[in-house]
């Protein structure tokens, strides 16, 4: 039966839409580059998309510490528990520091073979290596601020990351327009303006939010110091609970990169017309995103508080939404996505090829947006970290990345074909998602006494 209490509808409606409008813009970042540079040069936007799969490994980990916090730390807030809360945004800060640091040292000492994982083509490498150059600066940077406004989803408060968001795709716009083609007497920079642009924008981001946090927040009340202490008993908690997400934010990161790195080594034109296809599906993904936070942590809110028979109500409810909201973004991203394409200037070949590509994701988006909500909102938001590991192992390394490429190496298939195979896991994980959903084994209460 679903849920009639009002609250639930205000929250979910509250968190869902600040949320998705803060990823909307966030992602208008890279959506900047992405049509500044496609109108600039289709070299430099593959070679702009080679590195953005870096980052894109890079995000998934860090939003990984960042959602193992939210899992632990809602059950904390549903009792009202906020120096619980403050322990864990410690141990998030610092995990998010190591993670960004290997990385920035990784890609540092090995520029050129990291691009060469996504490429064969050296016009698109040197394009990425300059890019890269610059926006590994922006890894620690973008860490810090991804946890800090997870500490504050915790609590709910969630406005300043939308206001801080728009701020930032303003300078990357603005810094974009001057240094890509070289404007009102700045140089022409291309790729090496993009990133500057960007690094500019994450810099911005970590200031504002560091001084919301420290001084405005008025819920967790945290200070710089808090950030030195290292609770033993709750890193051991944290990590039971974030160790499964982890890997299986590092294996989706892999995936996705692992699409371009497929795609790259079979035909030039394959790169860019998924950066193409891809920037738009991930600016409208937002809606499932936002969906998918939001359901954590009221999920997990109501684990914390004991109320059994609230969370199967919010479950029930949640699926019937998330159906509603795949449906409205399916259709909107076939209506967006094709008149995009006149855009860029980009080649016959490519178009076609973005145009197979958009046809694919349409499918994809529906289904995505129920089970992706279900397994990472409901399922993991109420203490079942594992469930989704296990299935994006079993979907991912066992089925798609096998069978991919098969298709694309063995067998020779088309890059339309591959790309379908790549993105079949959407499709077929709706039938676990909907069976372990609904059996209620995934609420397990992970705070102490």
């Amino acid at each position: 039966m679903l849920t009639k209490d009002r609250k639930f509808y205000k929250s979910f409606i509250r968190l869902a839409l600040t949320l998705m409008a803060e990823q909307a813009v966030i992602l208008s970042v890279n959506l900047a580059d992405n049509l500044m540079l496609g109108a600039y040069s289709e070299t430099a936007l593959s070679g702009v998309a080679a590195v953005n799969q870096i980052q894109f490994v890079l995000q998934q980990l860090v939003y990984g510490v960042s959602n193992g916090m939210i899992v632990l730390g809602s059950q904390y807030w549903g009792q009202g528990r906020t120096g619980e809360i403050k322990k864990l945004s410690a141990i998030g800060a610092w995990a998010s520091v190591a993670l960004t640091a290997l990385l920035f040292a990784a890609v540092s000492a090995f520029p050129h073979a990291a691009l060469r994982l996504f490429t064969a083509d050296a016009a698109i490498e040197a394009q990425g290596v300059r890019y890269l150059s610059i926006m590994r600066f922006s890894y620690g940077v973008f860490g810090l601020t991804t946890v800090m406004l997870g500490a504050m989803r915790i609590v709910e408060s969630v406005r300043i990351a939308l206001r801080v968001s728009v701020i930032s795709l303003l300078v990357n716009v603005s810094i974009n327009f001057l240094l890509i083609p070289g404007r009102l007497g700045f140089p022409e920079l291309g790729v090496r303006g993009a990133a500057i642009g960007t690094l500019t924008a994450r810099v911005v981001e970590f200031a504002i939010v560091a001084v919301w946090l420290f001084r405005r927040e008025p819920k967790l009340k945290l200070r710089p110091r808090d950030f030195l202490r290292l609770d033993i008993p709750m890193l051991r908690d944290y990590a039971r609970v974030c160790t499964p997400i982890l890997f299986a934010a590092l294996l989706w990161g892999v995936a996705s990169a692992g699409q371009t790195m497929v795609l790259g080594h079979m035909d030039r034109s394959a790169i860019a017309a998924q950066s193409i296809s891809n920037t738009l599906f991930l600016l409208l993904k937002v809606a499932a995103v936002g969906a998918c936070s939001a359901a954590s942590i009221l999920i997990g809110k109501a684990v914390g508080e004991g109320d059994m028979d609230r969370v199967k109500a919010y479950a029930r409810t949640l699926q019937v939404l998330f159906v509603g909201i795949g449906l409205a973004l399916a259709a909107l991203f076939a209506a967006v996505a094709f008149p995009l394409l006149r855009v860029y200037n980009i080649s016959d070949e490519t178009r076609r090829m973005a145009r197979a590509f958009i046809l694919i994701q349409t499918l994809t988006m529906f289904t995505m947006s129920y089970q992706m909500p279900v397994n990472a909102g409901i399922i993991r938001g109420g203490g079942d970290t594992r469930f989704i590991l296990i299935l994006d192992v079993l979907s991912l390394v066992v089925v798609v990345f096998p069978l991919a490429l098969l298709s694309a190496f063995v067998w020779h298939a088309s890059p339309v074909l591959v790309t379908f195979i790549l993105n079949s896991d959407q499709i077929f994980k709706c039938i676990p998602a909907y069976l372990r959903v609904n059996s209620f084994r995934w609420v397990h209460k992970l705070t102490r006494e």
